[in-house]
């Protein structure tokens, strides 16, 4: 073959690069997804961008991209200030490009600008098709129509033992006058890793039967990028069909997730879950270990206290601290049925020992 009728590798490569150049003289703006990112010692950083399909999510595009050290500073710097969060794989960024093209390395991006905005109507994108998509498929309000057991004592709590949420959580219910056993199940709640890690956590206490009586999922404030894993589906469906009711308290008080949405019950911090009257029901019968050794206790000491015939024993008013007979005459012995201490109200005594929080 003649040599004008072929041409050389780099000569094909040089043909391409100089199409691309007239063609894309100007930067464009491109969508898609991080898939990788990496900073260098040298300050620029490296990224791999992906598009998926819709239904399947394999990728059908893929391309590498950089952006240089003169402008990381600046572009990550606002990024992070307007979403509260950095440049993560997983996100779907929507960028200002300029189209590269060399003959070694062959297709490549420069960014030169990322849109924060574009990010955060993404999330909200995927946030309403987790409500559409539960919706349909008729788990929007399961998780509602369970009750919340009368008496709540053995409460699982899914959170990170270093969140501040948690701690929180546990000194608010300290102040309780009941005891309570809490099991933390350790999860991430922030970032890439935190919907799988929350969604076994759940698992892990599904697997446990009736070894306790509700579930709190807590974790506090952070931007709307840091609570985006609870608008995830694969979660809000996990937390809408949990054969325990699920309590939530996620971020701050603007903050509504639709892991909120589906759950039981949903409250506003974790101080909040802590502070709710479902863990203070001062009208319930609280049967905790003690209980019964407390009652034994208080039957024993309102018999010695019989009334002033000798015969009747002390009514439930005088067991109460209320003595209802007037007179000079019960003056002494009202003060000392007044020292009988109840915890409960509604017809149950308790100790003269309160029941503490184990938290």
């Amino acid at each position: 073959m003649i040599a004008a009728q072929y041409i050389t590798l780099s000569e094909l490569q040089r043909r391409v690069r100089q199409v691309l150049e007239e063609r894309f003289a100007l930067p464009l703006w491109v969508s898609a997804e991080i898939a990788e990112v990496k900073v260098n010692y040298s300050g620029h950083c490296y990224l791999e961008l992906v598009e998926k399909g819709e239904g399947d999510g394999v990728p059908k595009a893929q391309a590498r991209a950089v952006i240089w050290r003169s402008q990381y500073a600046r572009i990550a710097a606002y990024f992070e200030a307007e979403t509260g969060q950095r440049l993560a794989a997983g996100m779907r960024i929507l960028a200002k490009a300029t189209v590269n093209y060399h003959e070694l390395y062959g297709f490549s991006l420069q960014l030169l600008d990322v849109d924060p905005a574009y990010t955060l109507g993404d999330m909200e994108r995927q946030r309403q098709q987790t409500i559409a998509r539960l919706q349909a498929e008729g788990v929007w309000e399961m998780t509602r129509q369970q009750a919340l057991p009368a008496v709540v004592q053995r409460i699982a709590v899914v959170s990170s033992s270093r969140a501040a949420g948690y701690q929180d959580f546990c000194n608010e219910l300290a102040k309780s006058p009941y005891r309570f056993c809490l099991t933390l199940f350790d999860a991430v709640v922030q970032g890439a890793a935190a919907e799988d890690s929350i969604v076994d956590a759940l698992s892990r206490i599904a697997a446990a039967g009736e070894a306790f009586d509700a579930v709190v999922m807590i974790r506090g404030g952070g931007s709307s990028s840091d609570l985006n894993c609870f608008n995830a589906y694969r979660l809000c469906n996990h937390v809408a069909q949990f054969p325990l009711p699920v309590v939530t308290g996620i971020g701050h008080d603007k903050d509504t997730s639709v892991a909120d949405l589906v759950a039981h019950t949903a409250l506003k911090t974790p101080t909040a879950v802590a502070a709710s009257n479902g863990w203070r029901r001062p009208t319930a019968i609280w049967r905790g270990p003690d209980c019964s050794w407390e009652m034994r206790r208080w039957r024993s000491r309102i018999r010695r206290r019989s009334d002033w015939n000798g015969s009747a024993r002390l009514s439930h008013s005088r067991a109460s601290g209320c003595c209802r007979r007037g007179g000079a005459a019960s003056t002494g012995r009202r003060r000392r049925c007044s020292r009988l201490r109840p915890i409960c109200c509604a017809g149950t005594t308790a100790g003269s020992r309160p029941l503490r929080s184990c938290c």
